[in-house]
């Protein structure tokens, strides 16, 4: 019985249950908006170099990747093409999937181990108070999904709330984009274009900021529990790495857990 009892833990740690973090498809969310409503059209797309190497990171490693967006469809970027995400745009499917971004009422929370959230200023605008969209973030979230972001893409989560009444947020050491950088900008004209602020509104949630003022390494990834973020775009893909790192690790905690009382039971 003891033998048999090994084998069915050692069999369990390497097969696939049916748990939520065993799911391989992510869910990425972009933001519609092209400028910042002002008369000059402060840019506010997308930033490509946020969003296409993570989304690299995660189909190469057999996860299946959706997009979402407040309105649907067509999410627009900023920034050329080069290096891997020219090659994922090539050979990856990645602009198709990004136009073909879901509606809030067109997701199913229950289908996603992740949610990520990249830079450019548009998720302030239009992601971060969408009831709709925090819902879905706060749905997977609280089923064992982890949440990642880059930059300015903190911004997007900031306001998503538990159904606790608690904010995600809070008690987390999160990275986002600094307002003392947001300050120096011209981008949004030293940040009065836009409607808060990514730190501040961090800090008011109950988050631990973590940026330039704090950290030996700006491109250093920041993990608390299942919060992945980084201040700066080049570590976007590392972003994306670790939230793979834990949704693996999560997938055999969960192997292991539920092997011994599959043996009990017979």
């Amino acid at each position: 019985m003891k033998n048999l009892l090994i084998a069915l833990i050692v069999l369990a740690f390497f097969s696939v249950p049916a748990q939520s973090n065993d799911l391989k498809k992510i869910l990425i969310i972009a933001s519609n908006v092209e400028d910042m409503g002002d008369p000059d059209k402060h840019d506010a797309r997308n930033n490509l170099w946020e969003y296409a190497p993570p989304y690299h990171v995660f189909v190469s490693h057999g996860y299946d990747v959706e997009f979402a967006s407040a309105s649907g469809g067509v999410v627009p970027f900023m920034m050329e093409p080069v290096g891997i995400s020219s090659y994922t745009i090539k050979y990856e499917g990645f602009l198709e999937r990004a136009n073909s971004s879901l509606a809030p009422d067109q997701i199913k929370p229950d289908e996603y181990a992740a949610v990520f959230i990249g830079g450019g200023y548009g998720t302030l605008f239009d992601v971060a108070s969408n009831k709709k969209l925090l819902n879905v973030m706060a749905a997977i979230y609280e089923k064992g999904g982890v949440i990642g972001s880059s930059g300015h893409g903190a911004g997007g989560f900031a306001n998503v709330k538990l159904s606790s009444g608690k904010f995600l947020v809070e008690g987390k050491q999160v990275a986002g984009f600094p307002d003392s950088t947001e300050k120096e900008k011209s981008w949004a004209k030293q940040g009065s274009l836009l409607p808060f602020f990514v730190e501040k509104q961090l800090r008011k949630n109950g988050a631990l900021i973590i940026n330039k003022d704090n950290i030996a390494d700006k491109h250093d990834v920041i993990i608390d529990g299942r919060i992945v973020s980084t201040m700066f775009l080049p570590s976007a893909a590392l972003v994306a790495k670790e939230m793979i790192i834990l949704l693996e690790n999560d997938k055999r905690i969960n192997k292991s857990i539920q092997s011994p009382s599959n043996v009990s039971g017979d």
